[in-house]
Parts: structure tokens; C-alpha cells; sequence
């Protein structure tokens, strides 16, 4: 049963279109697996349409039909008469039996696993519409920990597999964790299996100790 949620203005911010990329795929990989914010975000999308309703009509410039229409016929001129090839699947790593990816990262591309420390696996998650945005796979087998660490900024984090505890909360499948330089932690995963993670960082992860810093900085956090 998953207990751990996105607060409700990162909710809002999805239903309105606000979040940063990488935030908006990891709430909604969230949103696939959780009926319970599935629902919240119906409301608060009920709630933006009421809105909407209530903004008083605001008049359009008189050669605004004319350009929308002009615009329209500009793309359907540069259309090609060939059909549009099938677009291929992006790469992605292995997974555990019985582990599905989430739909929202259909579009994606995942590196291989890549080694960090004995253990401990990553993968970088490409963005077709957004290169820049840092969003990884962490895989970290039973029983294993990160180095203790804090944030400089914020980072979410949607548990895909298994499970861990941080010394503060335990996190399973399904449950969603947003933190931030007021939280240190030593995410340890739990001894009856590997737990992989959907993870999107703004500005760093700090790791205390300098073999830790440098894991920090082989992967980009």
C-alpha cells in the first residue's frame, strides 16, 4: 500500500503545467501507480476549469483568426507526403522479473546500468523534450546504503522496486519522497531485495566524505 505522497502544490503544479520536466515525469510516474492522487489531481484540474470559466472574455487583435489560419497552412505546407517513419523505442536498461516501466518514461532513453560503487548501479534518463534536465535510475542491491548526504536544492524521488529506509521513513513501491538541504539522510536499502528508484535532482547532491563526494561527481549529482 503505498503511504507516501506529493503534496498538493506539487499536485497543482502538474495540473497546471508549471513543473520543471524531470519534476513533472517523476509525479507522474507516481500518478500511475497512486489512485489516491489520481483523484486529487482530477479535483484540482475541476478546480482550473471553474477558474477558467470565471476570466472575464478578453478581446483578441482583428488579424488574430487570420494569423492562426495563416499559421496552420504554413505547417500543413511542410508536412511531407511520405509517411513519418515508426518511431524508435528508446534504450533502456534491464529490470527485475515481473518489473514493468512506468508509461510515463515511454519516450524516454535510459543508459545501461553503470557501476558506482560495488553494489550500487545508475542509469542517466534522457528527455526527448528536455536534454537538460537531471533525472536517473539509482539500483542498489539488498542490504546496501548510500553515503549520508543532504541536498543543496530539492530532489524527488518515486520508489519503482523494493524498498528502503533513510533513517527518517521507510519508502516502498509506489511511494514518493521529496527532500531538501534541511534533510540528511543515509538511504539504506531494506535486506529482503534490491529497490531501484526514478530520481530528478535541482542543483546537488552534497555527500559527506571525500570517497563519497567523488561517487557524487562520476555521476553528475
Amino acid at each position: 500500500m503505498i503511504q507516501h505522497h506529493p503534496d498538493d502544490a506539487l499536485l497543482l503544479g502538474h495540473a497546471a503545467g508549471r513543473l520543471e520536466s524531470g519534476r513533472a515525469l517523476v509525479v507522474a510516474s507516481h500518478l500511475e501507480l497512486c489512485a489516491q492522487c489520481r483523484e486529487r489531481m482530477r479535483l484540482f484540474e475541476a478546480m482550473g476549469g471553474a477558474m477558467l470559466e470565471d476570466v472575464a472574455p478578453a478581446a483578441l487583435p482583428s488579424q488574430a483568426l487570420a494569423q492562426t489560419w495563416a499559421a496552420i497552412d504554413a505547417m500543413a505546407g511542410s508536412e511531407s507526403p511520405v509517411s513519418e517513419p515508426a518511431r524508435p523505442v528508446g534504450t533502456r536498461p534491464d529490470l527485475p522479473a515481473g518489473m514493468a516501466w512506468p508509461r510515463a518514461l515511454a519516450d524516454c532513453r535510459a543508459s545501461r546500468w553503470r557501476w558506482i560503487a560495488p553494489g550500487m548501479r545508475w542509469s542517466r534518463v534522457k528527455l526527448p523534450y528536455d536534454p537538460a534536465a537531471n533525472v536517473f535510475l539509482l539500483r542498489i542491491g539488498a542490504g546496501k546504503c548510500l553515503p549520508v548526504h543532504t541536498h543543496s536544492d530539492n530532489e524527488l524521488t518515486q520508489v519503482l522496486h523494493g524498498s528502503f529506509h533513510d533513517g527518517r521513513v521507510r519508502l516502498g513501491p509506489g511511494d514518493f519522497d521529496e527532500t531538501d538541504p534541511s534533510i540528511l539522510h543515509e538511504p539504506r536499502v531494506d535486506a529482503q531485495g534490491e529497490c531501484i528508484c526514478l530520481a530528478t535532482v535541482r542543483g546537488k547532491v552534497l555527500f559527506q566524505g571525500a570517497v563519497a563526494r567523488w561517487m557524487g561527481a562520476l555521476v553528475g549529482l
